[in-house]
């Protein structure tokens, strides 16, 4: 799961799309990764966006790529090994997901991912214009309850934030297993003139797109009888 429950204090226009920070108790090694790793990778959105995100990373990249909310990290992780030419931004608030991502930037020695702990709305208001290649949103809380549904990521104003950072042709990939979401994910897309949905028969949503890390959440859904679903948006 990737989006978390937000402040109940705040108005329902400025809440987030996420909510408690903190879970288990950090092992030694996980907050010393807090203190000393974190704060090298580390996006500072208070200060002016450089005009192109591949300037992020060191060296400069052409092609970036954004994670919303990746939890333990298994799918972020993966990607940035698998093209090493490419720059991975990773949104995550939660301190847990964040130590464990540490832990496997640290392990595999993995330079091309900066990290953002936060909210994604923030960060993608930040990017500059056309500068992402693909933006993924892997298993996020579906808000189940329909007073909650103002909460889901998945929002024609944040449509639109993606649309903005999104380069032509590059894509918005969303997966999850609960089915409310997946039919609301596509109706909002679709009444979006710069979305493209991409399946042209079942199998193009049933399946994992090719080279696709399945998620320790994706694995229990699976263990529990629920069916994901694999959606792909082309910004036209």
């Amino acid at each position: 799961m990737t989006e978390r429950k937000s402040d109940p204090e705040r108005d329902d226009s400025e809440r987030a799309f996420f909510g408690r920070r903190k879970g288990h108790k950090l092992r030694q090694h996980q907050a010393e990764l807090i203190d000393h790793l974190l704060p090298r990778l580390a996006l500072d959105i208070a200060g002016e966006a450089p005009a192109n995100a591949g300037e992020i990373f060191a060296p400069a990249t052409d092609d970036v790529r954004l994670e919303i909310g990746f939890g333990g990290g298994e799918h972020l992780a993966a990607e940035a090994q698998n093209f090493p030419a490419t720059g991975f931004i990773g949104c995550e608030p939660y301190v847990n997901g964040m130590a464990k991502i540490l832990a496997q930037i640290e392990a595999g020695n993995i330079g091309n991912i900066r990290l953002f702990a936060g909210d994604a709305a923030e960060l993608l208001a930040w990017l500059p214009q056309a500068s992402l290649s693909r933006i993924d949103l892997i298993h996020p809380d579906p808000w189940p309850k329909r007073r909650h549904w103002k909460r889901r990521f998945v929002q024609d104003r944040t449509i639109a934030a993606m649309a903005r950072v999104l380069k032509a042709g590059g894509e918005f990939r969303f997966v999850c297993d609960i089915d409310d979401y997946c039919a609301w994910t596509l109706s909002h897309l679709s009444r979006s003139p710069e979305f493209q949905w991409l399946a042209e028969r079942a199998d193009d949503f049933r399946r994992p797109w090719d080279g696709y890390t399945m998620t320790r959440y994706g694995r229990k859904a699976a263990r529990e009888g629920r069916k994901a679903a694999y959606l792909r948006f082309r910004r036209v």
